[in-house]
Order: C-alpha cells, then structure tokens, then sequence
C-alpha cells in the first residue's frame, strides 16, 4: 500500500506517518503541506491512498476531488477534519472521498480506515455513520414535528455515493472513473440500492432525491422558526 499524507502542521502531519508507518506494513512516498502539493504528488507517484486534511491555504480537499476525478485518478482519498457537519460529510462524499476521519477519534481510527479504503470500501468515523448523517425531523403540514426514517439510512456508503451521482444525471461508466472502480461493480452498486429503496427506474430514483430535499429545507426552516 503506497500512501501520501497531507496536512498543513509538519508536527500532525508527521505524526500521521510515524503512525502509518507503526501500524501497517505500507510505505509513505509523499508528505505535503498545500493542497497543490497533495495533487503534485498524486500525479507523480500514483499512490494507492491519500490521508489529507480537510482545508489546506490554497484549497480544501473538495476542490482536490474535484481536480483528481476530472483527471480519473485512481488514488482514494481519506479526509481528516475535526468538523461532524452533516453538509461537509455529505459533500465530501459526493466529491468522492473514500473516507472521512475525526481528528477527535481514538488512534485506531485511521489503520481500520485505511485497511477498509484499500480493500474498496468507504470508512467513516462512527460519529458520522450514514444512519446518524440521515436522521432528521420534518414537519408536518398540522405543524407537528414527528420523527421520520430517511429511506436512505439502509444505504451503504458506496451505494449512497452512487446514489447521489446517477440523480445528477451522470452514466454509470463516468461514475465507474470516478469511485475507481468498474463498471459492473457499479451496475451491482445500482440494483443493490434501487432494491433497497423499491424503486425500479432512474426518474423515480430522482424524484426521491428531490423530496429528501424538499423535506430537508422544510425541516431546516422549522428548526429555525
């Protein structure tokens, strides 16, 4: 397993790999500071892994997903941050972050995340889990507010970041590029989440997408109000 680490702070970001080195038999080909370093180092050595934190000076991690995915990277990306928002998780991995790490968790995190992101899965910090991510209240047209289940708490994180790229329109091939992985895994990922959603077509599948939305700026309204 081959893996850079990028953090702004020399003493975090060598710490981090003081801590790869101790507990997987990996080998660290690239450490960085900037964001334009991180992607620099990516394009050069082509590493399996990338444990980079969330905001660097010159752009955040988002922008690097972004940039890596319009070059169809291969290397996945664990983001560190000490931020728990639902958004910035839920934006990272839209962008598609392989995983997403507290700063505030136990050590052990990061090698059981890192095993699990080579082995092509997506790892997120327990406080973070999908189910948690997706559990909210919406209101009622009476006014009441009443606890709902998010269809999309059954999903898994691939499958919600497969979810989340087929509703904005974008083939499966394109979506194959940019998890890395094959098509037919991806065609696997998709009857595996329509199933789990009953839901047999893709407009249906957008249709839901836009009423999570409508529900979740209703229940943001009423959380304010």
């Amino acid at each position: 397993m081959t893996i850079i680490v990028g953090d702004e702070l020399p003493l975090i970001r060598e710490a981090i790999v003081q801590f790869c080195l101790a507990q997987l038999n990996c080998d660290v080909v690239a450490q960085c500071g900037t964001g334009m370093a991180v992607l620099d180092a990516i394009s050069r050595f082509r590493p399996d892994i990338a444990v980079i934190e969330l905001t660097f000076p010159d752009m955040d991690a988002i922008e690097i997903l972004r940039r890596l995915g319009e070059r169809n990277s291969r290397t996945r990306v664990v983001i560190l941050s000490s931020r728990a928002e639902r958004k910035g998780v839920m934006e990272a991995l839209r962008a598609g972050a392989a995983g997403y790490i507290l700063k505030t968790g136990p050590g052990e995190q990061l090698p059981e995340a890192l095993r699990k992101v080579a082995q092509g899965e997506i790892y997120l910090s327990p406080q973070v889990e999908i189910g948690n991510l997706f559990a909210g209240r919406v209101r009622q047209k009476k006014g009441n507010l009443l606890e709902k289940q998010d269809p999309l708490d059954m999903l898994s994180g691939r499958e919600y970041q497969v979810f989340t790229l087929l509703v904005t329109g974008i083939r499966g091939k394109e979506i194959a590029t940019r998890l890395s992985l094959s098509p037919k895994t991806v065609d696997t990922y998709r009857a595996s989440l329509m199933r789990k959603l009953d839901i047999h077509n893709l407009p249906d599948l957008v249709r839901l997408s836009i009423e999570r939305e409508s529900l979740e700026t209703v229940s943001a309204q009423g959380a304010g109000g």
